[in-house]
């Protein structure tokens, strides 16, 4: 493995003098191989003011996301959540797709990325023109009653959810966002209204996504097994893997030999598997690869 980083240079721009040879060798695969998976984490999108979950070392930055089983059996942790989100969610709804969405939505224009697996939440990777996006998590902008299954666009239950609760619309409190679209608030929610589904009556909302504790759906899964068997090589970028939805895909390529490189800051939980690693920044450091393929 090609394993290239560390120092502060690494971290806030791409070097060619000090990361030539990890770079080199990542353009070389990428050159080697005519269609490349892209499975992506949260680390593609702070460029775009997301904060990611997680450390250098992989640990923890703030508090595990919110539990499903949690979510699901208690009133009182649905209204934490929802109140939260009136926050949190504004983050994500109004970032836009930074330097590295638009790097690997050209590729794919160009028809070297063959498509990517995401395990955000955030509709970057759509907003910045790639096509074939697998939403491994699911969806921060749709919610889902639980109940018999409805959707409809999240910033519609916000709509309600501000009318029900008033006095939570001018929160001003300084908070951090999470990148599922929660945030660090601590109050006493007790009083927070979390509106049923109107439609059955008492269904629960809950976002379109994968919550912690949770499964990725089969179809999903199968949806993105059927992207790696028409890929002839894994670019993993922004993505420590310490959660096994993602790390499993690189498990499977390197079962079968697929090749699968690396661009992230920090320590992955498949460092040991990689054929090229490149500790950079993802916005800088797939503008260089666009720019040296030509």
């Amino acid at each position: 493995m090609t394993n290239v980083g560390g120092g502060s240079e690494a971290r806030t721009c791409v070097n060619r003098d000090a990361s030539a040879s990890a770079m080199d060798a990542l353009y070389a695969l990428v050159c080697r191989h005519r269609r490349i998976a892209v499975l992506s984490g949260a680390g593609i999108s702070t460029a775009s003011g997301i904060p990611d979950y997680r450390d250098a070392q992989g640990e923890w930055k703030r508090s595990p996301p919110i539990d499903h089983r949690d979510f699901m059996s208690r009133h009182a942790s649905r209204q934490r959540y929802w109140a939260r989100a009136m926050i949190g969610f504004r983050v994500l709804n109004e970032a836009s797709p930074n330097a590295a969405h638009r790097a690997i939505a050209e590729l794919e224009r160009r028809g070297k990325v063959s498509g990517v697996i995401t395990q955000n939440v955030d509709g970057l990777h759509q907003r910045a023109g790639t096509r074939r996006v697998i939403d491994l998590h699911g969806r921060a902008d749709l919610v889902v009653c639980m109940s018999w299954g409805a959707r409809q666009m999240r910033h519609a239950l916000h709509d309600e959810l501000a009318r029900c609760n008033p006095q939570w619309v001018a929160q001003t409190s300084p908070v951090r966002p999470a990148p599922d679209g929660d945030a660090d608030l601590e109050a006493d929610f007790s009083s927070f209204r979390v509106p049923s589904c109107g439609r059955c009556g008492d269904g629960i909302w809950k976002p379109d996504v994968v919550f912690f504790g949770d499964n990725v759906p089969a179809a999903t899964l199968a949806s993105a097994r059927g992207l790696l068997e028409d890929s002839d090589a894994l670019l993993v970028v922004g993505s420590s893997l310490m959660v096994y939805s993602g790390f499993r895909f690189v498990r499977e390529s390197v079962k079968v030999g697929r090749p699968v490189a690396c661009i992230n800051l920090g320590r992955t939980r498949a460092d040991e598997l990689f054929d090229v690693k490149l500790e950079a920044p993802a916005d800088q450091a797939l503008e260089a690869l666009v720019r040296d393929l030509g």
